[in-house]
């Protein structure tokens, strides 16, 4: 019996955004612990693009494919309707409208872990929620976990106006944390507009010379020195490094990761990183400060399925403010 099939977007070798293509394939088969999401939207995070670019290098001996991806779909973050559930899947019904972490969700279906995702929240369409799973998770480790901040301190994000970014000065603030926030001149307003306390321009203002010390650092965009980081820091103060970006082919940035877990134990700061954990208690916990008010999610731009490239693109090229949404329906 022939396979159902769907459309989705699909690459055979790695590269840059223009490696995509839309094509009709076979919807997946689920595990007994995974859901089959009818996909109603997904967006774009800098994950989806390392898996696609293949970089660094040392992601392809990692598992994903060495000459060629694996995994033919791109896709993480993932809003929809539950299609059809594993035998072993109790927390949700087919029917349900659900957010969180899939398998190539740049396609019409996508599978996904029960352990991965959560009930919709019901103040957002599937837009607004697409815009929320691996940004907003990585923003709450990163504030809560890494960072511990606590109400009345001070806290600087860098990268204000990224995925995570956006998340993490909204956080902060949840937590009663004075947030300043750094991006660039065009992006000042939007940044501003989610009630951060102060909005510096990184192409004014340096927020690293040493004349404000904030508690905690938190770092999404990779291109500071660790020197810099620590002189704005408090003699105690974290920092904690979301990613990097700046490091090359080979390191992406993992040798300044190592590089801070390895200075931290010698000197009063703590500094570190963080790999998110994709879980649904967490996303359980946005879905609550979502529907308090604390959290916004904030989307740049919506595209069709088959403009998947052009919304990569975009989010690599740090023009646009916010999430960039593909729309399968």
């Amino acid at each position: 019996m022939a396979k159902e099939l769907m459309t989705a977007v699909v690459q055979d070798r790695y590269g840059e955004a223009d490696v995509l293509y839309v094509d009709r394939i076979p919807r997946p088969a689920v595990a007994d612990n995974e859901v089959l999401i009818r996909v109603e939207a997904a967006s774009v995070d800098r994950g989806a693009w390392h898996l696609m670019a293949g970089l660094p290098y040392p992601l392809r001996l990692a598992g994903f494919g060495l000459r060629a991806p694996k995994n033919r779909v791109r896709g993480l973050d993932v809003a929809g309707r539950v299609e059809a559930v594993g035998s072993s899947v109790t927390r949700v019904a087919v029917g349900q409208e659900v957010y969180g972490i899939a398998v190539g969700s740049f396609a019409e279906y996508a599978r996904a872990l029960e352990t991965k995702i959560a009930a919709k929240p019901a103040r957002l369409s599937f837009a607004q929620a697409a815009a929320v799973p691996v940004s907003a998770l990585t923003a709450l480790q990163a504030v809560r976990d890494h960072g511990r901040v606590q109400a009345r301190q001070s806290v600087l994000v860098l990268g204000a106006s990224g995925g995570v970014g956006i998340y993490a000065v909204q956080v902060a603030q949840a937590m009663g944390a004075h947030v300043t926030g750094v991006c660039s001149t065009s992006k000042t307003d939007a940044v501003r507009s989610l009630g951060v306390d102060e909005v510096l321009d990184y192409r004014v203002d340096d927020a690293t010379d040493g004349s404000h010390r904030y508690d905690v650092i938190i770092d999404t965009g990779g291109n500071r020195r660790l020197r810099d980081l620590r002189r704005a820091l408090t003699r105690t103060g974290t920092l904690v490094i979301v990613g990097g970006e700046n490091g090359g082919r080979w390191l992406g940035g993992i040798d300044r990761q190592i590089r801070a877990h390895c200075l931290s134990p010698f000197i009063s700061q703590k500094m570190g990183t963080l790999i998110a954990s994709e879980n649904a208690e967490d996303l359980e916990v946005l879905t609550q400060m979502i529907d308090a008010g604390d959290i916004t999610p904030v989307i740049d731009s919506v595209h069709p399925l088959a403009d998947t490239a052009v919304a990569v693109a975009r989010m690599v090229d740090g023009s646009g403010c916010g999430k960039q949404i593909i729309a399968t329906r």
